[in-house]
């Protein structure tokens, strides 16, 4: 039985006011790269508390979709609690975030994130402003 191997790695995205949807598939897959792992799996969880992580197909359309579906389920126009005592513009975004989670685990294969054709993994900035998020990576598997 092969040993196993863990590989950690923080990533940077600078991101837009949300929703911004930014493709960090090919991030991911540099850090099983450097990871040298060819099976096992992924972990990824974006720290903050308005930011999410999940997977679509990364075409205009979809993300304009995805958009538009965050903004109904936890409109920004809406009253929170949150902005009540604090005054920040971000309760929805707090919501928002919460709805989709801050994480995702996928599988590595060969080397590589094994995921459907038209899939790719995506960060999402809920904030009412720019952020630069982080998102912690966890590759634990065999390199043989």
């Amino acid at each position: 039985m092969p040993a196993l191997k863990l590989h950690c790695e923080t990533l940077r995205v600078e991101m837009e006011r949300g929703p911004s949807i930014a493709d960090i598939t090919a991030d991911l897959e540099h850090v099983i790269t450097a990871a040298k792992i060819t099976s096992g799996s992924l972990a990824a969880c974006m720290t903050g508390s308005t930011g999410a992580l999940t997977t679509i197909e990364f075409e205009p359309g979809v993300v304009q979709d995805l958009k538009r579906a965050i903004n109904r389920l936890a409109p920004p126009e809406d009253v929170y609690e949150h902005e009540k005592a604090w005054h920040d513009g971000n309760g929805h975004s707090h919501v928002q975030a919460a709805l989709l989670g801050p994480s995702i685990h996928l599988p590595v294969r060969r080397g590589r994130l094994r995921l459907g054709t038209w899939q790719q993994a995506v960060a999402i900035n809920h904030d009412a402003r720019a952020r630069s998020r982080h998102i912690e990576v966890t590759v634990i598997g065999s390199t043989a």
